[in-house]
């Protein structure tokens, strides 16, 4: 479960199934460059890739940093 404040009223982020690439699942915000966006949650299941480092997620985003960069932060992982 993500420990960042989302508020699920603002249109300015969505919850998205999505493929994403990280070499630690410890991690709860990741770049854009490392989220891939699934129609669905069998697509996303389907499309990943354990030994590639590519797994399943539920995500909210994309949102601006502070410093400008748009991140996705995790809902929740989908192969747990």
């Amino acid at each position: 479960m993500s420990e960042h404040l989302i508020d699920p009223q603002s249109s300015l982020v969505e919850k998205r199934y999505a493929v994403v690439f990280t070499p630690r699942r410890q991690r709860t915000r990741f770049p854009e460059n490392c989220v891939e966006i699934m129609a669905n949650r069998e697509q996303a299941v389907a499309q990943s890739d354990r030994d590639n480092r590519r797994f399943p997620a539920i995500v909210y985003g994309p949102a601006r940093s502070s410093e400008g960069f748009r991140l996705y932060y995790l809902v929740e992982w989908l192969d747990e």
